[in-house]
């Protein structure tokens, strides 16, 4: 549930992305693509216009949850979650699956697709933010990126949103001691004493 609603966040709200700005969609089109790449390769399913762009607004709602854990709001992340749990009417109910085995869903059965995207989101988040794994959401923290994620890591030590972001800050690191390095022997060669 969370890591749909990361990816759904991410290919919605404009930004940055890996050093690079990640506008907003263009137009009503462009949103639509964006938003059904997303629910195609997550949920298996096109949708509409109306429902592209009930779930960017549910991506905008998700992205306040995040900024507001990254500044340490955890009060506002939670009125977020719970505005979003009423909204969406969501409730666990239990369904059967394809495969005929019970499946545990936080919305009706009959909900609309984005109530129920919503719904889930807001209870994965709801369930993340109540536990100790509170801090396993986040914003990218590489320079030019503010990409979202959440982090299944098992030490709970991730910061970037993505391996190449976090490749990027590992390079300007490395490149910035070098620069360091080099002006620190630039100085002491100037200032050693003739021979």
């Amino acid at each position: 549930m969370v890591d749909d609603a990361v990816v759904l966040v991410n290919a919605v709200v404009p930004g940055e992305c890996r050093g690079r700005p990640y506008p907003p969609a263009a137009d009503p089109v462009q949103l639509h693509e964006r938003v059904e790449g997303v629910t195609v390769a997550v949920y298996g399913r096109p949708v509409d216009s109306g429902e592209a762009a009930g779930l960017a607004g549910v991506a905008q709602q998700l992205r306040r949850v995040f900024d507001a854990v990254a500044t340490g709001d955890a009060d506002s992340a939670a009125t977020q979650i719970n505005a979003m749990i009423t909204e969406y009417e969501a409730r666990p109910t239990l369904a059967r699956g394809d495969d005929g085995s019970w499946h545990l869903h936080s919305h009706a059965p009959d909900a609309p697709f984005v109530a129920g995207v919503g719904a889930a989101a807001a209870v994965g988040l709801a369930y993340v933010l109540g536990s100790e794994h509170a801090d396993r959401i986040g914003i990218c923290s590489a320079d030019g990126c503010d990409r979202v994620y959440l982090d299944t890591s098992r030490n709970g030590t991730k910061r970037f949103c993505g391996t190449a972001c976090q490749n990027r800050t590992k390079t300007s690191t490395f490149r910035a001691r070098q620069a360091a390095s080099d002006a620190e022997s630039t100085i002491g060669d100037r200032g050693a004493a003739p021979n």
